[in-house]
């Protein structure tokens, strides 16, 4: 019984960190790493927690490289042109 309600707790606490930190990517990559971690060896809050930081990681890095393609675009477009 202690464990479910345990288990409740600890989804909730995530979940509440996670949207008041506005987390891009740690959902996702906390529940692929919650499942992960299950299936290896029964550590899915361990799983999870590093589902959610390598995530956050990823969807930050895709950010800046989208940010970094529109910036290029830009320029290109703004560039004078040498014919």
């Amino acid at each position: 019984m202690k464990a479910p309600i345990k288990g409740l707790i600890i989804a909730g606490t995530m979940i509440f960190v996670a949207q008041s930190a506005n987390a891009i990517g740690c959902l996702s990559g906390g529940a692929a790493g919650a499942v992960a971690g299950h299936y290896a060896g029964h550590h899915a809050v361990l799983g999870a927690v590093g589902g959610c930081v390598v995530g956050h990681h990823y969807a930050k890095k895709q950010k800046a490289e989208k940010k970094a393609a529109a910036a290029a675009e830009a320029n290109a477009q703004h560039a004078p042109s040498h014919t």
